[in-house]
């Protein structure tokens, strides 16, 4: 195993010596916390955009959970939880196969398979870095050749990836309502900061319920699963919304690359397509009722 993740860098090591890494992972596997606790550092992570595997190590460690294989998770989740083992899960119809849009697929020494026959560690033949409009988030493509199977299907798997990613939404959300806010008090037109205009306060008074609402959803679903698909909705309509709102409050300024708000408007379309589009979800969502 490599000793550190390729593109941790800094930031990550320095997460990985308080323990980010072990969040969510049981303390006979040399873990601490739970999945609330995973759930905040993901929240913040989200606020700053931050370019770290944190989304790709969590879910790899709750597929190995998921699979309920005691001796993998033995092997795999210590150095998993203390940052030396970098791992990534992806979905794919069969093994092998050919898996594009891979969390830090490129990068990852484990790649975790979830296929309807099953989660599987795969093995791969070529990996290859795919640049995106989102450079805040590392994908790659993946080309399976072989698997070992190491439990039975885990269904449950893409709606822990919904929670997690609600969470970085959130905090993305949260930090775009932040930046709007900080910028009408700031900026002046006619005589006045244009945070004063009553049209522009119902605007940020809207983005604000979005977020509310959003988070209330995200941590909810933490304790009821069930409740996965109606976060990814939401969160992700909250986020796109609250970064629309923030590119048009800032102006001009918001579609410069010296300025942050475009990195979050591309997090926003970016993460709409992650693990399933909205549309997706909520037919999800239909099957259930």
């Amino acid at each position: 195993m490599r000793q550190m993740h390729d593109r941790g860098d800094a930031s990550w090591q320095e997460l990985c010596k308080i323990g980010v890494a072990g969040l969510g992972v049981p303390e006979e596997y040399g873990g601490a916390g739970g999945l609330i606790e995973a759930h905040v550092v993901l929240e913040e992570l989200g606020r700053e955009l931050a370019p770290v595997p944190m989304l790709s190590t969590a879910l790899a460690a709750q597929a190995l959970l998921l699979s309920g294989n005691q001796s993998e998770c033995a092997r795999l989740l210590p150095g998993i939880a203390d940052g030396t083992t970098a791992a990534t899960v992806m979905w794919a119809p069969s093994v092998p196969s050919v898996v594009p849009y891979v969390l830090d697929g490129d990068t990852a020494d484990v790649l975790i398979v979830s296929t309807p026959d099953g989660l599987f560690l795969g093995e791969a033949t070529h990996r290859v870095h795919t640049p995106t409009m989102d450079e805040t988030r590392r994908l790659a493509t993946v080309h399976l050749s072989n698997g070992r199977q190491i439990g039975p299907p885990a269904p449950r798997l893409r709606d822990l990836a919904c929670v997690a990613l609600s969470a970085e939404q959130v905090g993305a959300a949260q930090q775009c309502l932040d930046m709007t806010v900080a910028y009408t008090k700031t900026r002046v037109q006619f005589g006045r900061p244009i945070g004063s205009f009553q049209a522009l306060k119902h605007r940020m008074a809207d983005m604000y319920v979005l977020v509310e609402t959003a988070r209330s959803i995200s941590y909810a679903a933490v304790e009821s699963p069930g409740l996965a698909a109606v976060a990814a909705v939401r969160c992700t309509e909250a986020l796109s919304t609250v970064a629309g709102e923030m590119i048009q409050m800032h102006g001009g300024i918001a579609i410069t690359w010296e300025h942050d708000a475009h990195r979050y408007f591309k997090r926003a379309h970016s993460s709409a397509q992650l693990f399933g589009r909205p549309h997706e979800h909520v037919a999800r969502l239909s099957q259930t009722i």
